[in-house]
């Protein structure tokens, strides 16, 4: 049957073929009326921004669920709400695109257009077929991380990475250290063919929505080019860069001490295994090895944690308390109800820290395996700083529900810990006696949080640079391990404790790569935190050296952190960087403030050492 509107478009021209010999011209059809533009833009968003909040919503309980209980049946269900978010996302972006150079849109849509394409980590094709496999092997990467077990050969006396990272943290024996290390790298293995392709088609994805590839999407959201912002992470770096050599230098000597110069050589990276930390990340477990000045000033918060039967929801309460201190409002009662604080006896989970907004409606979370360690008492009071930043933009529109840049949100919690020291456990009953006011107390105290905060800065860093390289084609599946050592060497001056080959996937060991969470947010909140804690003791009226300020309890500094806070995303990052501190670049000369005491002490404790590697 032929069409209606196909019948009556043939009749309407055979009359005008009918009466053309009646009539010398014909009137030219009507124009249609011109579009609205910056209104079609505006309903755009809205309309975007209300099935965004149904659709991740559906898609956060699906990953709540498989993080807290790991199947094959979660998983999927993982896999196929995934599915339906890209599907949706890579119509919306590429349906956006209309509204690229409009003039007159309003700032607040012109924003979230931006923030739209911006939307997603992992873009999808728009094959269908290809979106599903991407979904598939997201959900199965993230599983297979979660369910790792390092075994013995004979496959049996299986430990996971909280049992490994028991081992890492406390041994001193290099023997155990190496086992512990080189079992769980092992299990990345099977990951490496699984990343190449989900590498590929997250790149088919991102050009799709007009980028080069996923790292120049990963690289554009920080109000910026992908080449300046390049840039500006390398010019961070070079401003830390002396502090970390110092650090360095002075580690690389004491481990020495404890494990032979054959094993752990003058001008030559640190055996990656003696730091105390599985991906030698953070090196705060090898204080005891590394101490300036044994028995000055007990620092063993651990110790009275133990001692002192703290359990998780109290640990927890005591994080809540210090953000209540400053007059932000307590967690609803939902966060205890719903958060996974301890490892489940019956059940593989995702012990990997992480918060939560499940509906975009301040359903906030944590989801933890919580240990009585200091360790973890940190870690509580970084992820509450995400709960409290969610719960401070929760009413905003979910395309501006999202820090103002992602190392923002990573650095709220822990600019806050830079208050908690020892005079706030003594206040809390962790640090019992009288605490000695000394110099050496305090380069002690220093050391213990340059082990966890400047140790991490080139691993922050190095991460995304090896990702970017994947992305754009420089570093391929054939050399993916050299090129993660040769970068790993480069900024940490570490190496491998063993022989590596391309058989090997050594960044599948590190949750956020096959978990597909961009890392340099982390580089970045290791500078900011310094910045925002050096503007809140202002606020507070804090004078004298930057690490002797707490803001603990004080109510202006809250009232400005909040301001900032309820900006969410709907402002560039410079304008929320100037609300709290009244500048606009990202600076680390307040980190280097904070830590001049101590890279004083490490310039003259080096002297005649053979730096560098």
């Amino acid at each position: 049957m032929i069409p209606f509107r196909t019948l009556l478009a043939a009749a309407g021209a055979t009359a005008l073929v009918s009466c053309s010999h009646a009539q010398t011209a014909q009137r030219p059809a009507p124009l249609p009326p011109p579009r609205d533009m910056p209104a079609e833009a505006k309903a755009f968003v809205d309309k975007v921004n209300k099935d965004l909040k149904v659709l991740w919503t559906k898609q956060a309980t699906a990953e709540w669920v498989k993080n807290t209980h790991i199947t094959d049946d979660t998983e999927r269900n993982a896999a196929w709400a995934n599915e339906t978010v890209m599907a949706y996302l890579s119509g919306a972006i590429k349906d956006s695109l209309q509204f690229q150079g409009v003039a007159g849109l309003d700032a607040d849509t012109q924003r979230m257009l931006n923030l739209l394409r911006l939307s997603s980590s992992l873009p999808a094709p728009s094959d269908e077929a290809q979106r599903g496999e991407l979904a598939s092997l997201a959900a199965k990467l993230e599983g297979m991380y979660g369910k790792a077990k390092a075994c013995d050969a004979s496959g049996n006396n299986c430990r996971d990475l909280e049992q490994l990272s028991e081992v890492m943290g406390k041994s001193r024996k290099y023997g155990e250290l190496l086992a512990a290390w080189q079992g769980w790298h092992d299990t990345a293995r099977p990951m490496r063919p699984l990343y190449a392709k989900l590498s590929a088609l997250s790149n088919a994805g991102a050009r799709e929505i007009n980028f080069q590839n996923l790292g120049e999407l990963w690289r554009s959201g920080y109000d910026m080019t992908p080449a300046e912002f390049e840039a500006e992470t390398d010019r961070l770096w070079q401003q830390v860069k002396p502090l970390y050599d110092d650090l360095h230098c002075y580690v690389r000597g004491r481990l020495q001490k404890t494990y032979g110069a054959d094993k752990v050589p003058d001008g030559q990276p640190i055996p990656a295994h003696l730091l105390g930390n599985m991906w030698a990340q953070e090196w705060t477990n090898v204080y005891p090895l590394v101490e300036p000045f044994p028995g000055q000033a007990s620092l063993d918060v651990g110790k009275e944690l133990v001692k002192q039967k703290w359990d998780a929801v109290r640990m927890v309460k005591l994080g809540e308390g210090f953000f209540t201190s400053l007059g932000l409002k307590p967690l609803p009662q939902t966060f205890y109800e719903r958060s996974q604080f301890t490892k489940p006896r019956d059940r593989e989970v995702v012990c990997h820290a992480s918060a939560w907004d499940v509906t975009y409606e301040n359903d906030l979370r944590v989801k933890m395996c919580i240990k009585p360690t200091e360790e973890d008492l940190v870690t509580i009071h970084h992820e509450l700083g995400h709960n409290y930043y969610y719960a401070h933009y929760h009413t905003l529109p979910v395309l501006f529900q999202q820090g103002a840049n992602d190392g923002f949100h990573e650095a709220i919690g822990d600019a806050l810990v830079l208050s908690v020291g020892p005079d706030y456990y003594q206040k809390v009953g962790l640090l019992p006696g009288k605490r000695a006011e000394s110099d050496k107390a305090l380069i002690n105290l220093q050391m213990k949080d340059a082990l966890e905060r400047v140790a991490f800065l080139p691993f922050g860093k190095f991460i995304d640079q090896w990702r970017w390289d994947v992305f754009a084609g420089k570093v391929t599946e054939e050399n993916y391990n050299a090129a993660w050592w040769e970068l790993r060497r480069k900024y940490q001056g570490v190496a491998p404790p063993v022989a590596r080959s391309e058989g090997d996937f050594d960044a599948g060991a590190k949750y956020h790569i096959p978990s597909n969470v961009p890392y340099t947010r982390y580089f970045l909140a290791r500078i900011l935190q310094f910045q925002f804690h050096r503007a809140l003791c202002k606020v507070a009226g804090q004078t004298g050296p930057l690490h002797a300020c707490s803001v603990y309890g004080n109510k202006q500094a809250g009232a400005k952190l909040q301001a900032m806070l309820e900006m969410g995303a709907r402002k560039p990052w410079p304008d929320a960087l100037e609300a709290l501190t009244g500048e606009r670049q990202m600076d680390a000369t307040a980190l280097l403030d904070y830590f001049a005491p101590l890279q004083t002490w490490l310039k003259e404790q080096n002297k005649g050492r053979s730096c560098g590697w």
